[in-house]
């Protein structure tokens, strides 16, 4: 499962990086779903765009009080309604410099952040879509004669992070991992017919280390979070 992450390479890093030519300046070290996130997508490559993290399907009723779903699992994307769509004709690529995983210890539930051994920024696969509710009449006409002012729809465009099994490394920590793509292997994402081989862990190497649990509350947001406890 991936349910945080951190991103805070410069943009000077990620545009040269990634081949941007936008990138986020805004660092964040706490990204929690809800929260509106920089992606890239498929049909913009070479830029960043916001995105609501939890994907928010055009068929659906809209953004959701309870959670919608932040992971989309590999091995049922072109199984499952919520994911079949966007994973045919929109995915998008989620750039982060770590992720946090949690295991129990000794009782205890403990956060610990995954990065890569080289501290180089690296990519998570995703899945984007747009919603945008019906237009509804303000109720004016019933004063005016006419049929009055319509609300402007607010467009809800969201994204998904994709996990698969996890490598030898991730499997201490958690039964799932995001599925972690070099910057070659992320165009690939983005443009293959059938990415599915992409799914198989060990892009590069990755490592780990107990951080604060202060992470836990997603109002938190600042650089000690990525420290070493």
């Amino acid at each position: 499962m991936c349910g945080r992450y951190a991103l805070f390479s410069t943009p000077e890093t990620l545009r040269e990086t990634f081949g941007l030519t936008t990138a986020p300046v805004e660092p964040t070290y706490n990204a929690a779903p809800s929260q509106s996130l920089p992606v890239i997508l498929d049909t913009e490559p070479t830029e960043t765009v916001r995105a609501r993290w939890g994907l928010v399907p055009s068929w659906s009723d809209g953004p959701q009080s309870a959670p919608d779903p932040i992971n989309a699992r590999a091995e049922t994307l072109t199984e499952t309604r919520h994911f079949q769509a966007a994973y045919e004709h929109r995915r998008c690529l989620v750039p982060v410099d770590g992720f946090y995983e949690w295991r129990d210890e000794d009782g205890a539930t403990v956060p610990y952040f995954v990065s890569r051994t080289d501290g180089a920024p690296f990519l998570l696969a995703g899945l984007w879509e747009t919603w945008t509710p019906e237009q509804t009449q303000t109720g004016l006409g019933e004063f005016t004669g006419d049929d009055g002012p319509s609300r402007d729809p607010e467009t809800v465009r969201s994204f998904t992070v994709v996990t698969t099994q996890p490598n030898a490394f991730l499997a201490d920590y958690h039964h799932r991992m995001a599925v972690v793509l070099t910057p070659a292997q992320g165009q690939r994402w983005l443009t293959d017919d059938d990415p599915t081989d992409l799914f198989t862990p060990g892009a590069f190497d990755l490592q780990a280390w107990r951080v604060s649990t202060a992470v836990n509350d997603p109002t938190v947001d600042r650089p000690a979070l990525v420290e070493p406890a």
